[in-house]
């Protein structure tokens, strides 16, 4: 039996290889580069999903590689900006902290065999649109000075965001292992019967 991959999947991966791309023109100072990188993912990011629909291409391999892609090139990002100076050190910090809580919360679920599906809510793709707004600008007022203040309060509106997105994240998750909980012991009260 033959597989192909799809092409939307063939786009994710691209957006995948060019996080290190990305990352190797930062740190050289080629910030014009790194910013036409980053844009051209962001771009590639939008066009995969779009082409999985039209062309009826959604996958499972897609569903798992999206967010891997896009978290790789955020959390990338974040480090170096944070790394050159571009954005402030906490704001990295409190944006990858969000992921490592999703991360350590879906462990914590699995681990705990509770059945759930991985699905962004609108408020965490509205926190990754600031995100992305941010990296740009920042990215930008490296090239262009003078945009510099606008970075300070885009660093505190993604910041907000991800933390509310945290918080929600943090809510489901607990909401689901108490049902978790709930519906283990209604079991085990049935089969005691």
């Amino acid at each position: 039996m033959r597989h192909t991959i799809s092409l939307p999947n063939l786009i994710t991966v691209l957006r995948i290889f060019l996080t290190p791309l990305f990352v190797i023109l930062l740190i050289r100072g080629d910030t014009g580069w790194a910013l036409a990188v980053f844009l051209a993912a962001g771009v590639s990011d939008g066009l995969d999903g779009l082409l999985a629909r039209l062309l009826d291409r959604r996958s499972a391999l897609g569903a798992v590689l999206d967010p891997i892609a896009d978290k790789l090139l955020l959390t990338a990002a974040f480090i170096c900006l944070a790394l050159i100076q571009g954005i402030p050190p906490w704001v990295a910090v409190v944006v990858i902290s969000r992921d490592v809580l999703i991360v350590i919360g879906v462990a914590v679920l699995a681990f705990a065999k509770i059945a759930f599906e991985i699905r962004p809510s609108i408020l965490s793709k509205w926190t990754t649109v600031c995100q992305v707004v941010l990296v740009a600008a920042a990215l930008l007022a490296l090239r262009l000075p003078a945009l510099d203040p606008a970075v300070y309060p885009l660093c505190w509106i993604a910041v907000v965001m991800t933390v509310l997105s945290g918080l929600h994240y943090t809510w489901t998750g607990l909401q689901l292992l108490q049902a978790g909980f709930a519906n283990a012991a209604r079991k085990e009260e049935t089969r005691r019967d």
